[in-house]
């Protein structure tokens, strides 16, 4: 595929002579997992159990090896190293294959799930499946949808209930266009910085406030120089595991099969450890002192109905029959 023959960057160029890499390692059944999170962060805990199940129900013909924190590049090389083999999977969140593809956008739009619930459903029906299909232009097979977990806001104004609350608020954002977009039409000020400048940007009101996940906000420390955390549920933080295409077609159904399920489990394991964190960061920050609310169901349908104008726009970010294959299922899973 064409996308396979284009330039690697150097970084992962780097990597791959250090690592000795060359074809005869896809006869290894060694598989190396690429990710940007911190090895304390739940995904690489999750990504452990996938090792464990895979190594043990494989009896060990399978060698998982896994390189955190973005040893292996930032994240467009990640996913480059698995377009090209240098290793075999890659964890990204689906937005950022919106550099190749900006279908994948529609996964993580703002507001656009009623409940979490709801967004799985979406994610593991015939919507889902066609969005990763599309994996396959780019040289890479998708292995499940793994959670990131809510993404919420933190800010030192006030208590976000409505989107009048967000009005004038400096918000760091992802770079991620629809992102932008929806949190300036709700009158915020997004604006787009590197996740490791975020903490001293809100410390000295360079920033008034951020949206991640509970995960993010709590061991980041972000809720000691924040007064207020809404519990806005705006987007359901996501990682899509990839995996090379070409390595994936080579093996046999039966290992492509026990691949597949022990992702499953790990994705389950990983949504069980969000759960049980979840709560503990949530009892130890508000001892610690922020002010905790969370959005009422009537509350959180003024936020998407606010989201309404930006249809159009966002339908043609992602592509008019991702769209509305999309916001259809979400309909249909939400009777």
């Amino acid at each position: 595929m064409n996308v396979l023959k284009k330039k690697l960057s150097v970084a992962v160029l780097a990597l791959g002579a250090m690592m000795g890499v060359s074809q005869s390692a896809f006869a290894e059944q060694k598989i190396r997992i690429a990710h940007g999170a911190s090895p304390e962060f739940h995904m690489h805990t999750a990504l452990l159990e996938f090792k464990k199940i895979l190594e043990q129900d494989s009896n060990n013909r399978f060698v998982v090896e896994i390189f955190p924190s973005g040893q292996i590049g930032g994240d467009t090389n990640m996913v480059e190293a698995a377009q090209m083999g240098v290793v075999e999977i890659a964890v990204e969140p689906p937005s950022f294959l919106a550099k190749w593809d900006p279908a994948f956008e529609v996964a993580e739009l703002p507001f656009i799930y009623p409940s979490k619930e709801v967004a799985f459903k979406v994610l593991e029906s015939d919507a889902g499946d066609a969005l990763q299909a599309r994996l396959h232009d780019l040289g890479l097979e998708g292995l499940g949808w793994m959670e990131m977990g809510s993404r919420h806001i933190t800010n030192n104004a006030r208590p976000i209930h409505k989107p009048e609350d967000l009005q004038g608020i400096k918000l760091r954002t992802m770079k991620v266009p629809t992102h932008i977009e929806a949190f300036r039409a709700l009158g915020a000020n997004p604006s787009p910085m590197n996740f490791g400048e975020v903490y001293a940007g809100l410390q000295v009101g360079v920033i008034d406030g951020q949206e991640n996940p509970l995960s993010h906000i709590y061991t980041q420390k972000f809720h000691e120089v924040q007064k207020y955390l809404s519990l806005t549920n705006h987007v359901l933080g996501l990682y899509l595991p990839v995996i090379n295409q070409e390595f994936y077609e080579a093996l046999s159904s039966e290992d492509q099969a026990l691949i597949k399920e022990s992702m499953r489990k790990a994705i389950e394991f990983d949504k069980n450890l969000i759960k049980e964190e979840e709560s503990k960061y949530l009892s130890q920050m508000a001892a610690q002192g922020i002010a905790i609310n969370e959005l009422s169901a009537e509350e959180m349908a003024v936020f998407q109905e606010a989201m309404k104008p930006l249809s159009t726009v966002m339908r043609d970010r992602v592509g008019g029959e991702t769209y509305d294959l999309w916001t259809q299922s979400i309909k249909d899973n939400s009777n």
